[in-house]
């Protein structure tokens, strides 16, 4: 006899999946999500480590990137650095300097951090050449393969900066540094010419250590640099570990939650496969002795119903690995244009070792009820029938029966108690579908506390500019590799067929201070640094005056209040390894300030670092714009007309609208979030109707009985309803407080996973509604479940529920 051939035992096994249809679809779901979320967490974890991982090993990469002061300490010093003990390879040291060219288009880009090496090899990160050559001689230069583009193709000239006599630099080749030690390398000599010119200068050394997996190893490995060169030569570092969680966070952020939803889908199968599989072997006592009377072995009974419940498994199985690389792709996109060129999909094993571990998790779920069918004896399974045991239960309808209430509302509250055990399979259910639910609402409020926090332009009533808002062209997206992202036209950007006619800062803030209504105001300015120790331009933003209203939430220490302060995002301090308190150099144009952290900064920008400073400490820089508040009882829009009058004839503009700002990111971890929950919720109310519908089957002769004796339909719907109803509270109950302390356990972990701590706004986003709505969700989830079922039960006939045995 085969399984599914025409032998015996696969009738057995197709006649049991036509039966128990409602079982087979449940069973069918609960592995479809279980293996959806299993899918999509494989993958992000995948993409979120083997790229960088393999190009960072290719090429020997740097451990620590250090730059020194050459003022402070020789460059004969520096190379003795390499033969300390901790120390197992460094290249070095290499002149190296910031500065922001200019492209054959007239258009500025970023700040650069160009090092002085004589070739790509050594022995610590040997660059890859992607396209040309190497640059040779003062002249030329080497962009990252991030920058590549029409307007820097090879033999573009780019410009050291927008003076008529600045130097011009061709660019030769292409090269990729998986450790991001630098945006550009041209010859030693080049950096010399343009430190001539007045570019500030640094040394950069690339180390290699021994041990070097943790961040303590890596503070431990610093602390020995700093010890041989002393406190003031150590300008900065930049960590491995950090650049590695830099380039994987697209991916990164999403794997907590999708894998908390996994888990839980897991849980869920597990606990609806073994109801199942026990509901068809409590029901069909009577059939698994007639197939034991006829010759079936009880290890073919135990094959039979785990068969059956393998079969729908295999479909839900299927499709789950179809949705689950589906629901990747958004999030795989977003890793790849990390990588370039690199195509990322769902790794193949993925797709095989997920499915394989559902069916063996499913194997044993079923397994266990499908042993009891095995053991049964044939006389005794043929007398007992499907009949639940005498006596189970009576001393519960005895207690509920005394409570004020319909009879047969009691009579449904009592109900559970005669199966105990699918009792509390339909608890579970419903409990982890209240977790669920409890854990995507407070997964998408926090959420949008992060997207809130990360827009303080928008708590301002009126945005005043330097430029018209009809002038200014969406920004450029961000190269591919993650390279700096280009500035707003304001401050350099994408230059225009007609360029915009720029106002005069310090007319437009006459303007402003000259309107009655107004409360307060601050400039703002958002652009480029370099900082030493930090490869590639930084983001910044520079303020003017009192900013404290548009200030980020802060992790530890203050915003800024005065020039000499930077606030800074947790990946900067790991990345440089400092902290609060210490003194960083930051260089703007060709003006350099030395400024001190003074706090910890909420920040989600992405692996591009964007710190905050005082716009005082670079007397060149100007804003760009002015965030104003107005009087209580002032109407924004109204000032904003009068304030525009004025300072559109200068060139800018006043609007009560700010700039949009698209969290693409954030909508598609909403979307998915509440997706993977309504899959949930679905497979918790399809386990809630498979119980009702064992059990008001196996009760429909009782049920006959109370319609011969009086029980009206409605009673009888109020009758399966109220035996839910207990559960329903119970399981949502139990579901809130471990979905809220899911909730608190997942989100640090996508904090982590991107470099930053998560501040109480974001993580204290449950209200008494919050709380609430979930827990009565566990009732009407359980009602909803049983809704279909109480129908049938209510539809049925007297005469045909007392013929059925």
């Amino acid at each position: 006899m085969t399984l599914f051939g025409t032998g015996a035992l696969g009738r057995v096994v197709r006649s049991g999946v036509g039966r128990r249809r409602v079982q087979t679809t449940v069973i069918a779901i609960a592995t479809m999500m279980a293996v959806a979320s299993a899918v999509v967490a494989g993958a992000l974890m995948v993409a979120a480590s083997a790229p960088f991982d393999h190009a960072f090993g290719k090429q020997n990469g740097a451990h620590l990137t250090a730059q020194f002061d050459p003022a402070e300490v020789s460059a004969e010093r520096l190379a003795e650095t390499g033969k300390l003990d901790a120390v197992s390879a460094s290249s070095g040291p290499y002149p190296s300097t910031a500065f922001r060219p200019v492209d054959r288009t007239g258009f500025r880009m970023p700040t650069l951090n160009l090092v002085g090496r004589s070739g790509p090899d050594g022995d610590v990160d040997r660059l890859e050449l992607k396209t040309g050559r190497w640059a040779q001689k003062p002249g030329e230069i080497v962009l990252d393969a991030s920058f590549e583009g029409p307007s820097t193709d090879i033999g573009a000239s780019l410009r050291t900066g927008d003076a008529a006599d600045a130097a011009a630099l061709t660019v030769v080749g292409y090269a990729v540094s998986a450790g991001r030690t630098a945006d550009a390398w041209a010859a030693p000599e080049q950096v010399e010419e343009l430190a001539a010119q007045g570019s500030p200068v640094t040394t950069q050394m690339l180390y290699r250590f021994d041990s070097a997996d943790t961040e303590r190893q890596i503070l431990a490995d610093r602390a020995e640099l700093t010890a041989a060169v002393g406190q003031d030569a150590l300008l900065g570092t930049q960590s491995w570990l950090d650049t590695k969680r830099a380039a994987d966070q697209g991916a990164a952020a999403t794997v907590p939650f999708v894998t908390a939803f996994g888990v839980l889908g897991i849980v869920m199968s597990v606990i609806i496969v073994s109801s199942v599989v026990s509901g068809a072997v409590g029901t069909s006592l009577r059939r698994i002795g007639i197939l034991k009377a006829i010759g079936f072995t009880p290890r073919e009974v135990v094959g039979a119903y785990v068969a059956q419940a393998l079969i729908p498994a295999v479909v839900g199985i299927a499709v789950g690995v179809v949705l689950g690389n589906l629901l990747a792709l958004p999030m795989l996109a977003d890793t790849e244009s990390v990588y370039g060129t690199v195509s990322l999909s769902v790794a193949w094993w993925v797709d095989v070792a997920v499915p394989v571990v559902a069916l063996l998790v499913v194997t044993l779920a079923a397994l266990v009820p499908a042993l009891r069918a095995g053991r049964l004896h044939t006389v005794e399974a043929i007398a007992v029938g499907r009949a639940p045991r005498t006596g189970r239960g009576r001393w519960a309808h005895r207690v509920l029966g005394r409570l004020p209430l319909p009879r047969p509302v009691t009579y449904g509250l009592a109900t559970p108690f005669t199966h105990p055990v699918r009792a509390l399979a339909m608890l579970l259910a419903v409990a982890f579908g209240t977790v669920a639910v409890t854990f995507a609402v407070g997964l998408t409020s926090s959420l949008g506390e992060v997207g809130a926090s990360q827009d303080p332009e928008s708590r301002a009533a009126v945005t005043v500019t330097t430029v018209k808002v009809d002038t200014l062209a969406p920004p450029p997206p961000p190269p591919v590799g993650g390279g700096a992202v280009s500035p707003s036209p304001v401050a350099g950007g994408t230059p225009s067929t007609s360029e915009p006619k720029v106002a005069d800062p310090a007319k437009v803030r006459s303007a402003i201070t000259a309107r009655a209504g107004l409360k307060s105001y601050y400039g703002k300015l958002r652009t480029e640094v370099a900082v030493a120790g930090v490869s590639g331009a930084v983001r910044a933003v520079l303020y003017e005056g009192d900013s404290r209203s548009g200030s980020y939430e802060m992790l530890s220490g203050h915003w800024i209040t005065g020039r000499g302060q930077v606030v800074v995002p947790s990946r900067f301090l790991e990345r440089t390894s400092t902290e609060v308190g210490d003194t960083v150099r930051l260089t703007y144009e060709k003006e350099t300030a030395d400024v001190r952290i003074v706090g910890e900064s909420f920040d989600t920008s992405g692996n591009q670092l964007e710190i905050h400073t005082a716009m005082a400490d670079f007397p060149s820089a100007e804003p760009e714009t002015f965030l104003v508040d107005v009087r209580s009882g002032v109407p924004a829009d109204a000032y904003a007309r009068q304030l525009a009058a004025v300072v559109r004839p200068l060139g800018g503009d006043a609007t009560t609208v700010p700039p949009a700002d698209q969290k693409d990111v954030i909508l598609i971890m909403d979307a998915m979030a509440v997706l993977l929950t309504l899959m949930l919720v679905a497979v918790a109310g399809l386990g809630v109707l498979n119980s009702v519908v064992l059990d008001t089957r196996e009760r429909v002769h009782a049920l006959g009985v109370c319609k011969a004796v009086g029980m009206t339909p409605r009673q009888t719907v109020s009758l399966v309803l109220a035996s839910v109803a207990a559960i329903g509270a119970v399981g949502g109950l139990l579901g809130v407080p471990v979905g809220y302390a899911l909730h608190r356990l997942v989100m640090p972990v996508m904090g982590r996973a991107v470099g930053t701590g998560m501040p109480t706004p974001v993580l204290d986003v449950f209200g008494p509604v919050q709380l609430i709505l979930p827990g009565l969700g566990g009732v009407v989830l359980a009602m909803l479940g049983a809704l279909a079922p109480a129908g049938w039960a209510a539809r049925t006939r007297t005469a045909t529920a007392l013929r059925t045995e």
